[in-house]
């Protein structure tokens, strides 16, 4: 059993030439939070993937944000970003983009850098949004069967949150699932992993940021998951062997899960998503910190 879902056969907007979702688009049929800690680790590591992002974390002086010394912050501040960019208001979304400028000024390269990047590079943060939103449709798809046409536009033209809740300027999202599919195919060709980089993934793969005996128990089922949902050449960059008895299994599991995901009602398949979009609206409303 899966959770089949059809756009709404109204017309799509047009917003400044570009199409738009229709107002009654319910993105939130198309998620389920559970999907963000199986594909979480894969998703961080095609975003690194491109060096400037890659070393733009990994030589981060911001250590309130770095998943090895506060892996629980780590995960609020990112599930919040999905939640409030997926889920939040204008003004929400304003605050929270507001809010991550304060860590996002001090990611820039400096002259020891093996290359250049800044945080608030708009190209960088589109090569971060097609990321997520391969990844979100991905493990979609893997858990409930494909999209019909017009869920998987819809879908695709409402995904652009996911960088305009930064500086990502909307045109810069490519114009349709066409352009798109170029865009992913050229950028993920050109994506490499340094060792430095490589070193950095193998320690979110084997979970170091945790206590031993969580690494211990769910390290091995961890890389089975990781290694699984990323796309080949990066399973190559990574040096990763993946059988054909492997993808069985992971398709097995993940439709498994869909099923399991598809009988919960909508607040409970929706954790911890919605639950950290709670938690940033209590934070707004007693003035603490966002970020």
């Amino acid at each position: 059993m899966t959770r089949p879902y059809r756009a709404s056969t109204h017309e799509p907007r047009e917003n400044g030439g570009r199409t738009q979702p229709p107002d009654d688009f319910d993105v939130a049929e198309l998620l389920d939070g559970f999907a963000a800690f199986l594909g979480g680790t894969a998703n961080v590591i095609m975003q690194l993937s491109t060096p400037p992002v890659g070393y733009g974390v990994v030589e981060s002086t911001v250590d309130s944000g770095k998943v090895m010394l506060h892996p629980i912050k780590r995960l609020r501040t990112t599930v919040t970003y999905l939640a409030v960019a997926m889920f939040g208001t204008a003004d929400e979304r304003s605050d929270y983009r507001a809010a991550v400028n304060l860590s996002h000024r001090q990611v820039r390269s400096t002259g020891s850098s093996p290359v250049r990047y800044n945080a608030f590079d708009p190209a960088l943060q589109l090569w971060v949004a097609a990321c997520l939103y391969w990844g979100a449709q991905d493990m979609y798809e893997r858990m409930h069967g494909p999209m019909d046409e017009a869920t998987a536009d819809a879908f695709y033209q409402f995904s652009a949150r996911f960088g305009t809740t930064l500086q990502m300027p909307a045109e810069m999202w490519p114009a349709d699932r066409h352009a798109f599919a170029e865009y992913w195919a050229k950028h993920l060709a050109a994506t490499t992993i340094d060792p430095p980089i490589r070193a950095y993934f193998n320690d979110l793969i084997d979970l170091k940021m945790l206590p031993r005996p969580a690494q211990l128990a769910f390290g091995r089922a961890h890389r089975f998951f990781v290694i699984g949902l990323l796309p080949q050449h990066l399973r190559d960059q990574m040096g990763c062997a993946w059988s054909e008895r492997d993808d069985h299994a992971l398709d097995r599991i993940m439709r498994a899960v869909g099923t399991t995901q598809a009988l919960l009602p909508r607040p409970v398949r929706l954790l911890p998503v919605n639950a950290y979009l709670l938690d940033l609206r209590i934070r707004r409303r007693l003035g603490l910190r966002l970020v």
